[in-house]
């Protein structure tokens, strides 16, 4: 029985690791779409492209962390799994 609950469990957790790291795919999208509005705007104003770099960047990195919480979620579910300690 031990076996059959550590296999399931060891499955589930893949699966939730799997499923984690669709959440890599808003990040992506997020920063496309906010580099290429950056790009608008730099070609509609081109003296700001100083500013407008500056905050692209910025918001492209705190989109960047969602993936990154994803990530990390994952690899603990499938190198440093709690649930495993509890079956018994």
């Amino acid at each position: 029985m031990e076996e059959l609950a550590r296999g399931i469990v060891l499955g589930l957790s893949a699966l939730g690791a799997g499923t984690a790291m669709i959440a890599g795919l808003g990040p992506g999208i997020g920063e496309g779409y906010c580099g290429g509005k950056a790009v608008e705007a730099i070609g509609r104003q081109p003296e700001a492209s100083g500013a407008i770099t500056r905050t692209m960047i910025i918001g492209d990195a705190l989109a960047e962390t969602t993936g990154l919480y994803a990530l990390v979620i994952a690899l603990l579910l499938l190198y440093a799994n709690p649930l495993i300690g509890k079956l018994g």
